[in-house]
């Protein structure tokens, strides 16, 4: 079973930077080049300069690494990040309207160590998708440099009584430490909760067991944890000797899936370089694994397929999109047989596992093309179908999705494809900072 642990975290000392708002971030994953500028420009000790450093000219091959190491060093010398007294717990809130409607939703978890365990048979933490090997290699550099967790992984955990959101709903009152809201309009709210170890009946302690009774799915962040196990080996052989080492541990953000309801939305794929010939040959031959409806209108498919966060997904329905117009695709299931990979009958069932079959025998699109960027991935219809009308870096189709269900996947020893999944809202960087330290 997992180890989950309270820890003494780094965070921002708002008597010296100000306003919190301005040097929190979204995951290093998902910004690109123009925010990353902005999120640089908004304030000087923005977490960016340590999560997503960049490279400056007339660097050496990692110099990036070593001057975050030694940014890092800086803050925590001139009080820009404080070390909390006390090993506590983070209780984590976010408040966000859904994508795509009108409907208000409240997600509620905390922020923890967990001890890191190797993934495999019968082992506390379950992978949930396949990595790539340029991010685990970036993020094992970072992690060297500085000690530091800077992100959360996000790790999902069983609880069907509900117990744990009871037990969250009761530690988040009070003033929070921190209220912000991002530029999405999520509001992300934090509460700093430490065990009391002469209660009999501590919600925090009785938290942590019901998170802890069973595995935990990574639903975020495999590239971390993955790091995380390499970085922990690799400190283990000059540090043998230390009992119970800090970095046996990586800081994680701890989500019940029997909560309000996880968010998850579609990633959309959009496939490169087939070209006019390849385009024809697609409607062609849809029909050898689709039932093929045809349109001319972008907007029915952004209708049918824009309004994100509702349903389920698993109904094999796809959208294409492609600029002699789409279709609407249903996949007929006993039709991808022969073309499934092998695995459980929960990732075989999946929708984007059929798509990438489809793509594979249809299009010619397998695992190599898709390492070489034949593919590009988008939570937004509108911009899937724009790349698409504008020829986006030689975009030519667009598959529209929906989303991906949290299923049975990892428990039957599987993982899912690559950007399967989106969860939404992102845990923000910068609310608490795991030292490899106790």
């Amino acid at each position: 079973m997992p180890e989950i642990r309270p820890f003494r975290a780094l965070r921002y000392d708002p008597a010296t930077v100000g306003d919190p708002a301005l040097v929190v971030a979204p995951p290093y994953d998902v910004i690109g080049p123009e925010e990353h500028g902005r999120l640089l420009a908004r304030h000087p000790a923005n977490v960016v300069r340590l999560d997503l450093p960049r490279d400056e000219p007339g660097d050496e091959p990692d110099d990036r690494y070593r001057r975050v190491a030694r940014t890092l060093a800086a803050w925590r010398s001139d009080g820009t990040l404080h070390k909390d007294p006390r090993p506590s717990i983070y209780v984590y809130e976010q408040v966000y309207r859904l994508p795509g409607s009108d409907a208000d939703r409240t997600q509620r978890g905390f922020f923890a160590r967990v001890r890191l365990e190797a993934i495999g048979p019968g082992s506390g933490i379950l992978p949930h998708e396949r990595t790539l090997a340029g991010p685990r290699e970036d993020r094992y550099k970072l992690l060297r440099a500085t000690g530091v967790n800077t992100s959360p992984v996000v790790g999902l955990y069983d609880d069907p009584s509900g117990a744990a959101e009871t037990l969250l709903e009761g530690l988040a009152v009070g003033p929070p430490a921190l209220d912000v809201s991002d530029d999405d309009g999520v509001r992300h709210r934090l509460w700093v909760v430490a065990p009391d170890p002469d209660a009999s009946t501590d919600p925090v302690t009785r938290l942590i067991g019901r998170a802890g009774v069973g595995p935990i799915t990574i639903a975020d962040g495999h590239h971390r944890y993955e790091t995380a196990l390499r970085y922990r080996d690799e400190r283990r052989m000059t540090r043998s000797c230390e009992e119970d080492p800090a970095f046996d541990y990586l800081l994680m953000l701890l989500l019940a899936t029997s909560g309000a309801g996880l968010t998850v939305l579609p990633t959309h794929r959009v496939v490169r370089g087939l070209g006019d010939r390849g385009v024809e040959a697609l409607f062609e031959r849809a029909g050898e694994l689709f039932e093929v409806r045809r349109t001319r209108s972008a907007q029915d498919l952004e209708a049918g397929f824009g309004t994100t966060g509702h349903g389920h997904g698993g109904g094999g329905r796809f959208g294409l999109w492609t600029r002699s117009g789409g279709a609407l695709l249903t996949a007929r299931r006993e039709a991808f047989e022969a073309d499934l990979p092998p695995g459980g009958e929960a990732v075989r069932g999946l929708d984007v596992t059929l798509l990438g079959a489809g793509l594979e025998r249809l299009a010619g699109v397998d695992a190599t093309a898709v390492a070489a960027g034949r593919v590009a991935y988008t939570k937004s219809v509108a911009e899937a179908i724009g790349w698409v009308d504008g020829s986006v870096d030689g975009a030519d189709a667009a598959f529209l999705l929906e989303p991906t269900p949290v299923a049975a996947v990892a428990r039957q020893g599987d993982v899912m494809p690559q950007k399967s999944t989106y969860f939404y809202p992102k845990a923000l960087s910068g609310l608490v900072i795991n030292p490899h330290e106790w």
